[in-house]
């Protein structure tokens, strides 16, 4: 395809992610979900934990970025809105997604709006300070990392995701003590979650006497000694990201580790399986995909097109994102072809072993394909 039918072909599904976000918010105002159920954002099964409530606004905010918005007047005051009603959820200390929340959904991008503005509200920087701090809380000493909202004793690679947060608050205040926690942090999931061949671990629990590292193990992966492939696009955007923050050569080596894993075992069209070690057939089989993973990793291999100090490279990561997002834009994954079904991104997973959101359209899917899809944009322009 070549890069005006390409940029074509994005543009249309931007168009399309808009009609199905306005939709969701006329069917169901105040909402935020988290999963669908045969397609229909509604239902009556369960959450494990409210992490997704930023991603609804980010879309919105993602839309007025990108200057792809068809009604900005009404994206903007419902990205406000949306965005204001989460904002008590700085002090929220029952969850270690406020990186979600307010530094990839909501606050971080209001206030960057209003810089493009040249109206600053700094009030909306303080909010996602303030976040993280909060979320530095969850910092044990014995052991050197942030809790998971799991239980004390347990680290997720997850949490690379909303480390950010924490770095982005050090800066603006100039605080050593939130710097260090947010260093140490990246530093203990490398040791302990990262393995040699570049795949990661869901989660790591330790010692909470001592802060002895005991053992690797999952919540949503396949087995303990496996490769859930969510979990290793996390760590691929989050590694990139404190790199991008702080400039320290590990991240991004760690960063790359990720990419090279998920370029060598990812099929070739860019969408991997749930957990890259599941077997070949049953309820768990390997066949199942997740497009939110491979969203994710998308972003992240933009990212790192833009931080790698190898121009082959980085040439190689833009690729990978591209294709990844031109198979993700398309049927199977886009639902462009079913007037019924209420997300944007088909073939997502939520949580496999407790059939939550399984073959569904999630949240995080939605949200970081419209980011893949708006670096897709910017680097076609």
């Amino acid at each position: 395809m070549s890069q005006s039918n390409t940029k074509q072909q994005i543009l249309d599904v931007l168009k399309f992610a808009q009609d199905q976000v306005r939709r969701l918010i006329q069917n169901h105002p105040g909402f935020y979900p988290l999963y669908t159920d045969q397609g229909k954002w509604k239902h009556d099964k369960p959450a494990w934990t409210r992490w997704c409530d930023g991603f609804l606004p980010g879309m919105m905010w993602l839309f007025l970025e990108s200057a792809t918005a068809d009604e900005p007047d009404f994206w903007r005051s419902n990205a406000e809105h949306y965005s204001a009603a989460l904002e008590h959820r700085k002090e929220d200390r029952d969850v270690h997604d406020l990186g979600f929340i307010f530094y990839h959904g909501t606050y971080k991008r209001w206030h960057a709006a209003t810089l493009r503005d040249r109206r600053p509200d700094h009030k909306l920087q303080d909010v996602v300070v303030r976040a993280g701090q909060v979320l530095a809380m969850r910092f044990k000493n014995n052991g050197q990392y942030l809790r998971s909202f799991i239980s004390d004793e347990s680290l997720f690679i997850d949490i690379m995701m909303n480390v950010p947060v924490i770095f982005y608050a050090a800066k603006l205040t100039a605080d050593p003590g939130l710097m260090r926690i947010a260093t140490q942090h990246c530093l203990t999931t490398r040791r302990t979650l990262v393995r040699g061949d570049g795949s990661t671990s869901h989660e790591g629990i330790f010692h909470l006497q001592t802060g002895q590292f005991l053992r690797q193990t999952t919540h949503q992966g396949y087995r303990d000694d496996s490769c859930w492939s969510r979990g290793l696009a996390w760590s691929l955007y989050g590694f990139g990201t404190c790199y991008e923050l702080t400039a320290d050569p590990r991240f991004l080596n760690t960063a790359e580790a990720h990419a090279q894993f998920y370029l060598e075992h990812t099929p070739a069209h860019g969408v991997p399986p749930w957990d890259y070690d599941a077997p070949q057939d049953g309820r768990l089989s390997i066949t199942q995909p997740d497009s939110s993973a491979a969203a994710i990793a998308a972003v992240g291999l933009f990212n790192l097109a833009n931080l790698a100090t190898d121009r082959v490279r980085a040439l190689a990561y833009r690729d990978a994102a591209l294709r990844i997002v031109q198979t993700l834009a398309q049927p199977p994954y886009l639902a462009i072809d079913d007037p019924n079904w209420e997300g944007i991104l088909r073939r997502g997973v939520y949580h496999i072993h407790k059939g939550l959101g399984v073959d569904e359209s999630v949240m995080w899917g939605e949200f970081f394909f419209v980011e893949a899809l708006t670096k897709a944009l910017a680097v076609l322009s």
